[in-house]
């Protein structure tokens, strides 16, 4: 089987130094000279630029973009894709991978770690071998494989910032993988997306600057869809769509996700307009927003259920 691998950054490539653990050249690589005999046909892609690799914490819609294309313009020569990544920003890449290869016939599989390879009891080179492992069973699509999981690429978000089981996801019956009748890569530019959380007392009227300013917004807000009654946060909403800015609402809740017509108290939420996010994390919608944006009908894509994300 071919698997490529794709070198990004992140905890698993890092070293200690006298800043701290920071990226360093070789150390994928010596990995995956220890475990390649039993995958004989692995390629290997480290991104540019080489030193430093990118830390995830700094990624941009442009890693998004450079990820989706080196898997893309490789798709005929490999049978599967395995993306190593830092953890803090993953769950936004899957996504991204699931919005940007579309009609993909192979697995692409992003994995990490919590602890670098170089230091003693890294889940580092557990994690590589699942991974290519997973490559062998997987269905096409964008998953991720950590901590001995899985992952569904739409639904995965980090559930903790230290555990060596950091991740989780939502089940769902659709795979992740947006459809298509041929394989294709949609890209994005990077785009005004802001994320607000409600809370007792939030400051809404920093809201409507925001959405003066920016060109879609992910509302986190409580339980199934509620919303205070708040005059500013009605103005906020209004303004948002005299201006056609995609306003979409996700639950604060890590599990069952929001229904904005359970409760009365979402009613403000329904007279804005605000899309229902349902299911979608807030890492899911933040990145699905960047690709609606591209589309001559945002507030559609959005939407709309693509790949089991909702």
């Amino acid at each position: 089987m071919r698997i490529l691998v794709i070198h990004t950054g992140g905890t698993i490539g890092m070293a200690q130094t006298d800043q701290g653990f920071a990226p360093k050249d070789g150390v994928i690589e010596e990995a995956l000279d220890q475990i390649r005999s039993n995958h004989t046909d692995l390629g290997t892609i480290r991104l540019m630029p080489l030193t430093p690799a990118i830390d995830s914490g700094e990624a941009t819609t442009a890693e998004w973009n450079r990820i989706a294309m080196a898997v893309f313009t490789e798709l005929g020569n490999y049978d599967a894709f395995v993306i190593t990544h830092g953890t803090d920003s993953l769950s936004y890449s899957a996504a991204a991978m699931v919005m940007a290869l579309r009609g993909i016939d192979v697995p692409v599989i992003l994995t990490g770690s919590m602890i670098p390879l170089t230091v003693e009891n890294s889940d580092g080179m557990r994690n590589l071998t699942d991974a290519l492992i997973a490559c062998r069973s997987a269905q096409p699509g964008v998953w991720v494989q950590f901590a001995g999981r899985l992952l569904h690429g739409s639904r995965v978000y980090k559930a903790h910032s230290s555990d060596l089981d950091a991740f989780t996801d939502s089940p769902s019956e659709m795979p992740p993988l947006f459809a298509s009748p041929f394989p294709t890569i949609a890209q994005t530019s990077p785009h005004k997306v802001l994320t607000f959380t409600i809370a007792p007392g939030a400051m809404f009227g920093l809201l409507k600057t925001a959405v003066q300013q920016g060109e879609a917004l992910v509302l986190r807000c409580y339980g199934s869809g509620t919303a205070p009654n708040d005059p500013e946060l009605r103005d906020a909403l209004s303004l948002a769509a005299k201006r056609n800015v995609p306003v979409v609402a996700v639950s604060q809740c890590p599990a069952g996700g929001m229904n904005i017509g359970t409760y009365q108290a979402g009613q403000i939420l329904r007279d804005g307009g605000v899309i229902d996010g349902r299911g979608m994390t807030a890492e899911m919608a933040h990145v699905k927003l960047h690709y609606a944006l591209e589309t001559d009908d945002p507030h559609a894509f959005m939407a709309t259920e693509f790949c089991g994300e909702m």
